[in-house]
């Protein structure tokens, strides 16, 4: 898993690529395009929208990035648990 800033949002998405399952990053913590624009996957160049971690470029073009919630608590980024209703 992996977090970006965007903008005054968090997103957090996993570290695989919708295509073949391999990791995204180049080099540690490098998930990015070279002109930062878009999150793009070392294997093979598929570039994401770091928004909704929409495919618009590549292979797999039209699917997505597993996301996850998350919030800052205490200075923390931690996961947001689904609430369980009883």
């Amino acid at each position: 898993m992996f977090v970006i800033r965007d903008g005054e949002h968090l997103r957090a998405y996993a570290n695989s690529c919708p295509h073949r399952w391999v990791e995204l990053n180049w080099k540690p913590n490098k998930f990015l395009s070279l002109d930062r624009l878009d999150i793009q996957c070392t294997q093979h160049g598929a570039r994401f929208l770091i928004e909704n971690g929409l495919c618009i470029s590549g292979p797999c073009t039209g699917m997505r990035l597993e996301s996850f919630p998350v919030c800052v608590k205490e200075g923390w980024i931690v996961l947001e648990m689904p609430s369980k209703n009883h």
